[in-house]
C-alpha cells in the first residue's frame, strides 16, 4: 500500500507538486496521466526514493522512500523514460544487475526478450531505441518487485512492440504487484490500465477504476448533438461525447475523451469522484 499526503515538490523556486494526496493499492495497474509539465515524472522518483519531498509524506508499506533501505530497494523498481546504451550485452546487463532484486528472474528475463523478438546476447549499445527500451522493459519486470513505475514505456516502440508490452505486463505481472505507468500514449495501454489517474499540478483531478468512470459518465458515440455534454469530439463517422451518466446506461470508456472532458471540467469531475 502506497499512501501520499499533502506531498509538495519544487525545483528551487519553481514549484512542481502542491498538496498531492493518493492511495495506491496493491493488485491494481495505474494509468497516469497529465499535461505536460505537470510533474507526473517527479511523482514517480519521489516514489522511487529519488527526490525527498519538499513538504509532506509518502508512506510506502511503513518505509519512508528517500530512506532508501535495502528492504525498500529491493521491492521496487522505477523505469525511465531515458534508458542507458550500455557497453555490453543485455544478458551480460541482466546477470551483473539483477542480483540486487532478490527475485529477479533471468528465465522471466529470457522470455519476455522472446516476446519483444529481441536478442539478449546482442550489445546494448548496438541495439536500436526500440530494442533498447525493450530489454528495459524486460529486466523491469523479471525484477518481480512489489512496486513497478514506469515512466513513458512505450516511447520508442512500434505497433506490434506496444502489442507485445501488453502481453508482457498481462502475463508477468503478479496479483499483489502494483505498477503505475505514465504515458501520454493512452491508446497503447487502454487494455491494461485500471485504475486511472488524471494529475494536475496542484492536485489529484480523478483516481478511479473503469468500472467507477463507466457509472458516473457515460461515453457516447452517435451523431445527435447532445446540449449536455461535457465534452464533444468529431470522429469518422460522427462524434464521441461525454455527458454524466444519469440514467445508468452502460458504455465504453474512452480514455482520450476521459482525460479531454477531466481537463475541461476540473472540478466538476473532482467533485464527481470524490469519496
Amino acid at each position: 500500500m502506497i499512501e501520499i499526503k499533502d506531498l509538495a515538490f519544487s525545483y528551487g523556486q519553481f514549484q512542481v507538486l502542491t498538496q498531492i494526496n493518493l492511495d495506491l493499492k496493491e493488485g491494481c495497474i495505474y494509468g497516469l496521466l497529465g499535461e505536460n509539465g505537470v510533474g507526473k515524472t517527479t511523482l514517480l522518483t519521489l516514489l522511487a526514493g529519488l527526490k525527498k519531498p519538499t513538504n509532506g509524506s509518502i508512506n510506502v508499506d511503513g518505509m519512508d522512500p528517500f530512506d532508501r533501505k535495502p528492504s525498500f530497494l529491493s521491492n521496487i523498481y522505477y523505469l525511465s523514460d531515458e534508458v542507458p546504451a550500455m557497453r555490453m550485452t543485455a544478458t551480460v546487463y541482466a546477470q551483473n544487475y539483477g542480483q540486487f532484486w532478490e527475485k529477479f528472474s533471468m528465465d522471466k528475463f529470457n522470455e519476455i526478450m522472446k516476446i519483444f523478438d529481441t536478442n539478449p546476447d546482442m550489445r546494448m549499445d548496438q541495439m536500436s531505441y526500440g530494442q533498447l527500451k525493450k530489454a528495459f522493459i524486460s529486466f523491469a519486470l523479471a525484477t518481480s518487485t512489489r512496486y513497478l513505475f514506469m515512466d513513458e514505456p512505450t516511447n520508442g516502440l512500434d505497433i506490434p512492440s506496444k502489442a507485445q508490452f501488453r502481453k508482457a505486463i498481462t502475463k508477468y505481472t503478479s496479483d499483489d504487484s502494483t505498477l503505475l505507468i505514465s504515458t501520454h500514449q493512452a491508446r497503447d495501454l487502454e487494455a491494461i490500465i485500471d485504475p486511472i489517474i488524471i494529475l494536475d499540478r496542484r492536485d489529484v483531478l480523478l483516481n478511479a477504476t473503469v468500472e467507477e468512470i463507466s457509472q458516473k459518465l457515460y461515453f457516447d458515440y452517435s451523431s445527435d448533438v447532445l446540449s449536455d455534454a461535457l465534452y464533444s469530439e468529431m470522429i469518422p463517422g460522427g462524434c464521441i461525447q461525454v455527458v454524466e451518466n444519469k440514467d445508468g446506461l452502460e458504455s465504453k470508456v474512452n480514455i482520450e475523451a476521459l482525460f479531454n472532458t477531466t481537463l475541461n471540467n476540473k472540478e466538476r469531475i473532482k467533485n464527481m469522484f470524490k469519496n
